[in-house]
């Protein structure tokens, strides 16, 4: 699965909302309170994009131009997904974990770095994890350790399953380059 696969899959059903509940005026409350949960998610550059793809009705090209990689791919699924709703991602998808190391990596990065909006998501990701149990678990509990700067991988991996330490492992690899960069 590429990068872009990887963004369409993880972020499927919030374009499949977008493209279904924007399209019906009766809704517009719903589709409000949909862009303002994502802004607050700091995705304030593809909830502007949206609403001008939306409420001004543009189509072109260049209202893409402002957007990073990640909120481009989410913004073409959505006009692709207007001209033609077979071409909207699967939201029951699961994305491939081993993909999520670097987002996760530069988390933990910037949170180990202070940065405090970081380490309020993180955080709450590690919540979410706990409460899945299992191998997430014990994903989580790794996280405020790496955090803390902790990057022994055998002192990290004890006790998870071949996946789970993959995933680690990935985790650690992306962060040696953050922490050397």
């Amino acid at each position: 699965m590429d990068r872009r696969e990887q963004i369409l899959t993880m972020h499927a059903l919030f374009i499949n909302q977008v493209v279904t509940i924007g399209q019906q005026p009766d809704r517009q409350d719903d589709f409000e309170e949909l862009l303002t949960l994502a802004e607050q998610s700091g995705w304030t550059d593809l909830t502007a994009c949206i609403r001008k793809i939306f409420q001004q009705g543009r189509r072109d090209m260049e209202l893409l131009n402002p957007l990073d990689e990640e909120d481009r791919v989410i913004a073409e699924a959505i006009l692709q997904g207007l001209q033609d709703s077979s071409t909207l991602p699967d939201p029951n998808a699961k994305p491939d974990p081993a993909l999520a190391a670097p987002g996760l990596a530069s988390m933990i990065h910037a949170a180990g770095a202070g940065n405090p909006q970081a380490l309020q998501i993180i955080a709450e990701m590690a919540d979410q994890m706990s409460k899945a149990g299992g191998p997430m678990a014990h994903l989580a509990a790794v996280i405020r350790p790496m955090i803390n700067g902790e990057r022994e991988a055998d002192k990290l991996c004890k006790g998870m399953d071949s996946r789970t330490e993959k995933m680690v492992l990935g985790i650690l690899d992306e962060l040696k380059q953050l922490d050397e960069g």
